[in-house]
């Protein structure tokens, strides 16, 4: 059976990936420093699957945690999500962004190098695209000047990933993800950012609850059909099989370069005011909404042409934006 390691595990996007990884038979491993994200999750993993991942607190910065840590255990794959990741909080805390996202791609990969280990994937952003010259993006647009610090990690991270799987011959897959949304069906993992959210899904679900007084949309005058940005936004859950799809990919050898990258997405764009409308009519709900002006590092839109993932991956998205509004609501109910 094939072990598999998955930093920041405990997160959003990193739990719902370790349940899909266990639910196809992969031992699992995570690391997590705990930044974003609280202990608890790795029960509510093991009451979903059944089984209890191995788990090491621990921070990816530390190299000589990381070298403890692969001094004993052995891996046959990596999948990295440990990064911070706001586009807001990016540009306010550069330095810290620069140092978190970056110092622990660089630490690990060397560790990959050094113990002639394979098969990492990396979690990147269609915010390297920057601001689009057509839509829907393809994998053949131009990586532009990131309009944030938090795309810039990530613009920088692929650099290095490609220098570094040139190099040492190490077989890479960057995901580049657009908007990942809603929680797992059973409600017991979810979007749970600690302190304000900066992403939009949770910042509607705990407006709804009245955790928050009022939900702010950053700007009405894009050039937009009702002038708010547009975004595609993916189940989770769909996100995660993709990264079962390329861990696949590389484990048996199917990749046709050593660096690769897919796009992850719908293939749909939906505006902000579309989505908080969709919000409330699933739910049947109404929010407390207002328009203030525009964030900065934010893009008018952003939406993926998937063809290429869906055929080199053999993955597609199964799941509406619907059934990801209303599992995310479904999960904001059960937090306490």
């Amino acid at each position: 059976m094939k072990k598999i390691l998955v930093t920041g595990g405990l997160g959003f996007i990193g739990s719902h990936t370790v349940v899909e990884l266990q639910n196809e038979g992969f031992d699992v491993v995570i690391i997590d420093n705990l930044s974003n994200t609280t202990i608890s999750v790795l029960d509510s993993i093991t009451e979903i699957t059944g089984k209890k991942p191995d788990y090491y607190n621990l921070d990816v910065r530390s190299k000589s945690d990381l070298k403890t840590f692969f001094d004993n255990n052995k891996v046959d794959g990596i999948i990295h999500f440990a990064a911070f990741k706001a586009v807001g909080e990016s540009m306010e805390k550069p330095l810290d962004y620069y140092e978190n996202n970056l110092s622990s791609l660089i630490y690990l990969l060397q560790e990959i190098k050094d113990r002639n280990l394979d098969n990492f994937i990396f979690s990147s952003s269609a915010t390297v695209y920057g601001e689009a010259d057509s839509l829907p993006l393809t994998e053949d647009a131009p990586v532009k000047k990131a309009e944030s610090v938090y795309g810039n990690t990530k613009k920088i991270g692929e650099e290095i990933i490609r220098d570094a799987s040139n190099a040492h011959n190490i077989n890479t897959i960057a995901l580049r993800y657009f908007n990942p949304i809603g929680s797992h069906e059973t409600a017991k993992i979810g979007e749970l950012p600690l302190g304000v959210p900066a992403n939009l899904i949770p910042f509607v679900t705990q407006t709804a609850a009245g955790i928050r007084e009022q939900l702010s949309v950053f700007g009405d005058d894009y050039p937009t059909e009702d002038g708010t940005a547009i975004r595609d936004y993916i189940h989770v859950v769909d996100l995660a099989k993709a990264h079962i799809a390329a861990l696949k990919r590389l484990l048996n050898k199917d990749n046709k370069k050593s660096f690769e990258y897919f796009n992850v997405g719908t293939g749909k764009g939906t505006s902000v005011l579309e989505v908080i409308k969709t919000f409330e009519k699933v739910n049947n709900l109404k929010l407390n909404y207002k328009i203030v002006d525009r964030r900065p590092g934010d893009v008018m839109a952003s939406y993926a042409d998937t063809t290429t993932a869906n055929r080199e991956l053999n993955w597609k998205t199964e799941k509406s934006l619907e059934e990801a509004l209303a599992s995310a609501w479904k999960w904001q109910l059960q937090q306490k």
